[in-house]
């Protein structure tokens, strides 16, 4: 098997693997070098960015340099390290199951649910803040979870696989604006941004382009990403989150609660509030977007080696 075709079968079958299985139930890799992460943090920490800056290359730099010696097992190798990066079939079982509970009415079981999801404050939310908090994150994490990893995947190999992993592990670790990590997470939060200016844009385009078979449209998809995405704080998240609201015939942001406080966002796309039905949608379109990022990152790969 030539080396191009390889690697993208090794996509599709790592792919395959995350559709059928989810994230490994134990033992998870992330988890181990979350863990990792945590323990050169105690080392690195000082409250400046130069500090931060170096734990951020010490610790991606490590998970790069095994990736480089790793990538030597061929296709087998590239779908154990496309599964163990990807979260696209977790993520779409938590969005159904937060439908679930909403349905039923069981609002401690969705808001107990809720921090798999997002890091927003559930005791604050009500069934509506819920479905579009969960709807919110869906959007994001479409990106962050799935298409994100297969891009890196397809022009960088199992090293791009595990490198971009390590940087939004690190960016949900101390990529936050509080006193601890203002500046000692500035680099990790500005390199997950700059990894992820592509795929969230690639993501735009996928959630427009798809919009159709959940009922959207793709010019509305459009619309409210060139409209509305650069208000949002994050130069990511509001291109997903816009064109996903634009997709779904929906407005997202407004008034959002987190354990530090409240913050209001911009408004994004036009329409009602979602509701636990357009949460559905999402899902689907999600899942339909993480397909067609994987066909086209199997094309790149095979293409570019």
């Amino acid at each position: 098997m030539q080396k191009g075709t390889s690697h993208a079968v090794g996509l599709m079958v790592g792919f395959a693997l995350d559709r059928v299985f989810g994230d490994p139930r134990r033992r998870h890799p992330v988890a181990g070098f979350g863990v990792a992460a945590a323990a050169l943090e105690s080392v690195t920490y000082a409250d400046r960015r130069a500090a931060g800056l170096v734990h951020e290359v010490l610790a991606v730099g490590a998970i790069v340099g095994l990736g480089v010696a790793a990538r030597r097992g061929g296709m087998p190798t590239t779908a154990l390290a496309t599964w163990t990066v990807l979260g696209g079939r977790s993520l779409a079982r938590a969005g159904h199951a937060m439908a679930d509970r909403l349905e039923s009415g069981d609002l401690d079981g969705a808001r107990a649910l809720l921090p798999s999801l997002c890091g927003r404050d559930p005791d604050m939310l009500d069934a509506d803040g819920l479905a579009r908090a969960a709807l919110e994150s869906i959007a994001e994490n479409t990106a962050d979870a799935a298409v994100a990893p297969l891009a890196w995947g397809a022009v960088a190999g199992v090293p791009g696989l595990l490198g971009y992993r390590a940087v939004n592990t690190l960016d949900a670790m101390i990529g936050y604006r509080n006193e601890r990590y203002l500046r000692f997470g500035w680099a990790a939060a500005r390199t997950d941004d700059v990894a992820n200016l592509i795929p969230a844009r690639l993501t735009g385009l996928l959630t427009a382009a798809l919009a159709p078979l959940v009922d959207g449209r793709p010019a509305a998809a459009l619309r409210a990403w060139r409209r509305d995405a650069a208000g949002h704080p994050s130069p990511n998240a509001g291109v997903v989150e816009a064109s996903m609201a634009g997709a779904l015939g929906i407005r997202l942001g407004g008034r959002t609660h987190y354990p530090h406080g409240v913050e209001q966002r911009p408004l994004l796309g036009d329409g009602p509030a979602p509701t636990v039905h357009d949460l559905r949608r999402a899902v689907r379109l999600s899942e339909a977007v993480q397909c067609a990022a994987a066909l086209l990152a199997a094309a790149i790969a095979a293409i570019k080696r």
